[in-house]
Parts: structure tokens; C-alpha cells; sequence
């Protein structure tokens, strides 16, 4: 899997959480841990994270009881690392039933009037914030990929329109060979304008390109010996043009 595949597993499984009913969020809480464990830098990140992390103490700074006057809160760390091993040791606390999940609705998200509302509550509080973090640290490796992933599928369209472009440059060079319209001994004029043409597409020179091609058009008009090839050769050129 390739990091974007485990981070957009990772992001889908979150959502999921995020849009299921209250009485499945142990499915889907367990689910979101299956998705680090099976993606290796997601399961090396949080190995890292959770090395030297104190998570009784950070625990305790988090979750705010609220005793007279203070309110029950949760305050997440700014440091994104600790933010991410909070979370994740606050996940693995409800799937191992450490943390009763009702429980803790329901004593930080007291003021909401339904399980449900504190379930919601809670995913805005906690869920969102463990995606858009996890974004946020891979975010230079899925841009990376993101541009490779373009660089590829715009080489492998290119390699398709050259093999498109020389087997039409190939037949218009037997059509000019073939025909009778065009004087023996101006052939060759058209036979160099197509092997520069070939020589131009391949250097990626545009405006050589550019130039060959409408000389070749003003040769074939001159002529009156344009091919049905003509046509397909231009607008593959103008399509070839398009993702140099």
C-alpha cells in the first residue's frame, strides 16, 4: 500500500465513524486501529508517537473534571505528535474496554441531550481532529505522490500519442511515396519535412513542431495531394502539444 492508500483508509475509516449510528462506534473505533496496524508508516508514525509518551499524565491534562466552578472539558495537546498518541491510546483504551465508551459521553458531554448529540459531539471533538492530523503529517508525502501520480499518467499518455504520431508519420511518408500527384523529383522535399517533423516531436520542440507542420500542410495543398491521414496527424500533434 502506498502511504496515500493508508492515509485515505485511515481518513474513509474516520468518516465512517463519524457518520454511523452511536450503537456501531465500537465497530468503527476498532476498525480505524485495524487500519493503522495494516499500514506500515501509519503503524511506524504511532509507534513513534507512543515511544516515550506519558499517557496517565497527559491523560489527566486532557480530560478536566469539572469541580465547582470549572467545566468538563477536553482540551487536546497542540503538539500534533501528542495529539495523535492522545487519541490513539483514548481508541485502544475504548476497544479494550478500559474506557467505557458511554461512560465518557457521558461525563464529558454532559450538556448534550441524547447519546446520540454527545456521539456527535464527540467525533467533532476527537475523530475530527485525529484525521485532519494525520493529513497534516503526511501532507508533503501525499502532495509527492499526488505529482508522481501525474507525472506517470502523463508520460503514459504521451508514450501513446508518439506511438500514434510515428505510425501516421510513417504512413503519410508511404502516401507521398505512392503518389502520382505529387512530381518525382519534389518528393523528397515532403519526405524531409516529415523525418524533421519525427525528429522535432521527439526533442519536444514546439515551435519546430509548429513551423514543420505547417509547412508539411502548405506542401501537401500546393500539391493537391492531401491524405486522409493529414486530418489525424494535426490534431494528434495538437493533443501531443498538449502534455509536453
Amino acid at each position: 500500500m502506498t502511504i496515500s492508500e493508508q492515509v485515505n483508509d485511515l481518513v474513509a475509516k474516520c468518516d465512517e465513524m463519524k457518520k454511523c449510528k452511536f450503537i456501531f462506534a465500537p465497530t468503527k473505533i476498532k476498525d480505524i486501529l485495524k487500519s493503522i496496524v495494516n499500514g506500515p508508516e501509519l503503524y511506524q508514525l504511532f509507534e513513534l508517537a507512543t515511544q516515550d509518551f506519558n499517557y496517565p499524565e497527559m491523560r489527566q491534562r486532557c480530560l478536566i473534571n469539572g469541580y465547582g466552578t470549572a467545566k468538563t472539558q477536553i482540551v487536546l495537546p497542540q503538539d500534533i505528535g501528542d495529539r495523535l498518541a492522545f487519541i490513539f491510546c483514548l481508541l485502544v483504551d475504548f476497544d479494550s474496554n478500559e474506557t467505557a465508551f458511554t461512560e465518557f459521553l457521558q461525563q464529558y458531554f454532559p450538556e448534550c441531550e441524547s447519546f446520540a448529540a454527545s456521539y456527535r459531539a464527540f467525533c467533532t471533538v476527537i475523530i475530527d481532529n485525529f484525521s485532519r492530523s494525520i493529513l497534516q503529517v503526511f501532507s508533503e508525502d501525499l502532495k509527492d505522490e499526488e505529482q508522481e501520480k501525474a507525472e506517470s499518467e502523463g508520460n503514459a499518455a504521451k508514450a501513446e500519442l508518439l506511438t500514434v504520431l510515428n505510425l501516421s508519420i510513417s504512413r503519410e511518408l508511404q502516401y507521398i511515396a505512392d503518389s502520382k500527384l505529387i512530381p518525382e523529383d519534389e518528393k523528397e522535399g515532403g519526405r524531409r519535412i516529415l523525418n524533421r517533423l519525427s525528429e522535432a516531436i521527439k526533442a519536444e520542440n514546439k515551435d519546430l513542431i509548429d513551423a514543420l507542420i505547417c509547412g508539411y500542410n502548405y506542401f501537401v495543398l500546393y500539391y493537391k495531394c492531401v491524405s486522409e491521414e493529414v486530418g489525424s496527424l494535426i490534431k494528434t500533434i495538437a493533443e501531443y502539444e498538449e502534455v509536453l
